[in-house]
């Protein structure tokens, strides 16, 4: 690698010593690549040599094929490829010295006219080279073979320019964010943005990332959540409200985790779950109409039917079915505690009875959510901000949707009595003293706005990278993730 660069640092050095500018201010590209390959792939090589036009376009060199006197060259503008023909009595003779230090990996503009080979290749004879900047490094095998998955992780500008599918996956991830917000927007919800730094972590539980703020010398919190300040905005009676943005939770790193993730939360007042399920598959049909031709996704082996309505199951009755033990035992500390040491042997007892459910959830039955499913009443246990069930005071009325054994989105009725929340909040600093460091804290400031009143309301979150995730089939989250959090290299 040492060697490359000083070859080709070296050949920096003469294309100077040419009178040539290194790195120019900027190009006038005429058309784009994939412009020139619309407007004259159907024309025949006899048109093209009589209308002879002339343009001009840029790119980095993928590919050099010499000839002495002449050269071909494949550039890429970032989209697509073309071929650019160069000959030595075409061009000044500066020009053919320059193109004689031209490595791949070097970005180039070119001034010429259109033509076709006796291969039929539309390519650009040229008439003039530009050179834009020097690259000092080899693209990886020939530029089209970067596998290292971690290599294409921490060089994403590498595997962007090797790879085409990756660039498929960033196009339809913003065609999928623009979307979302477009569906919130014509319901009439406000776009809104809350802190990113919190004096109290709070809206889920999740384990927070510290920092100090030197001038009030206090912590802060990196948000796990945003939503208590979205609340806030509610018992302001802003109605309909909406954020896009990203959260941080200081925990494992795995195919469904990043700490740093994107979600969209909204609620809206004098809603309930039941509706909000009801816009969740509104949002996914909508959705399926832009991006599926089938209505189906491929999962890795299998073929998802993305269509409403969506299979609904209750959270202690997915379970039961899955270990045998009835409803009346899953609510037994006792029994559920049994069954985990029978059965995990080599597993830490979780530190509260709530953990002790999510547990058995996890294993037995989360992989096992393929279909589009909401799983519902959630155990107020582990839900310390959704409002009481009207059927069973055990349960919240809380859902969330799984899809090819992923949690898509989490939302429920809002808990909007602030007696109640401060209990609720109080249960979760005992969770944390036995041994739960995701139990939230006791936000004496939220509970100060519910008590002006919130009026009955449904919220939800829809975390994006999992959506994307699902409807371009990558298997990780890394791989729709731009920049992924990574280990550092020693």
């Amino acid at each position: 690698m040492e060697e490359q660069f000083s070859v080709r640092l070296e050949k920096l050095k003469k294309i100077i010593e040419l009178g040539i500018t290194p790195y120019p201010y900027r190009f006038e590209s005429t058309m784009r690549f994939a412009e020139i390959i619309a407007k004259f792939k159907d024309h025949n090589a006899e048109d093209l040599k009589e209308t002879a036009q002339e343009l001009s376009c840029a790119g980095r060199i993928l590919a050099i094929r010499s000839m002495g006197k002449s050269t071909f060259m494949h550039l890429f503008d970032g989209e697509d490829k073309l071929q650019v023909y160069i000959r030595k009595e075409m061009i000044s003779e500066k020009n053919f010295e320059l193109n004689n230090l031209l490595d791949i990996g070097d970005i180039i503009g070119v001034q010429g006219t259109v033509f076709k080979t006796h291969t039929q290749e539309l390519s650009i004879l040229v008439s003039e080279i530009t050179f834009l900047s020097k690259s000092f490094h080899p693209l990886p095998e020939k530029w089209h073979g970067l596998q290292d998955k971690e290599l294409r992780f921490r060089q994403r500008y590498l595997d962007l320019i090797v790879n085409p599918e990756t660039k498929q996956i960033f196009r339809k991830r913003s065609q999928i964010i623009q979307h979302v917000r477009a569906f919130f927007h014509d319901r009439g919800y406000i776009e809104v943005e809350t802190p990113m730094m919190h004096p109290i972590p709070g809206g889920a539980t999740a384990r927070p990332f510290v920092t100090h703020h030197n001038a009030l010398d206090i912590d802060l919190y990196l948000r796990v959540a945003p939503e208590l300040y979205l609340k806030r905005l509610l018992v302001g009676g802003m109605e309909k409200v909406f954020e896009i943005n990203r959260n941080f939770r200081n925990e494992g790193i795995s195919l469904m985790h990043n700490p740093e993730f994107t979600m969209i939360e909204f609620y809206e007042l004098y809603r309930d779950f039941n509706d909000y399920m009801n816009l969740s598959e509104e949002l996914l049909l909508t959705l399926n109409r832009e991006l599926l031709p089938d209505g189906t996704i491929q999962w890795q082996e299998q073929k998802i039917n993305m269509a409403p309505p969506f299979k609904r199951v209750k959270f202690m009755e997915a379970i039961s079915e899955k270990t045998g033990l009835t409803i009346e035992q899953l609510w037994d500390e006792g029994t559920v505690n049994g069954h985990i040491k029978k059965h995990f042997p080599e597993e830490s007892l979780p530190p509260t009875f709530g953990k002790m459910l999510e547990l058995l959830f996890d294993f037995y039955v989360e992989k096992t959510l393929i279909e589009p499913t909401f799983v519902t009443y959630y155990p107020k246990v582990i839900s310390p901000l959704s409002k009481t069930s009207r059927l069973d005071e055990r349960e919240t009325e809380r859902f969330e949707l799984y899809i090819a054994g992923m949690e898509i989105a989490n939302g429920f009725s809002e808990l909007n009595d602030p007696l109640e929340q401060r209990k609720r909040f109080e249960e979760q600093l005992r969770n944390r003293e036995r041994g739960d460091d995701e139990a939230q804290l006791i936000d004496n400031n939220f509970l100060q706005a519910l008590e002006y009143g919130l009026a009955p309301a449904a919220g939800e979150g829809i975390g994006i990278d999992r959506l994307v995730m699902l409807y371009t089939g990558a298997p990780s989250i890394k791989e729709v993730i731009l920049f992924p959090l990574l280990r550092p290299k020693e």
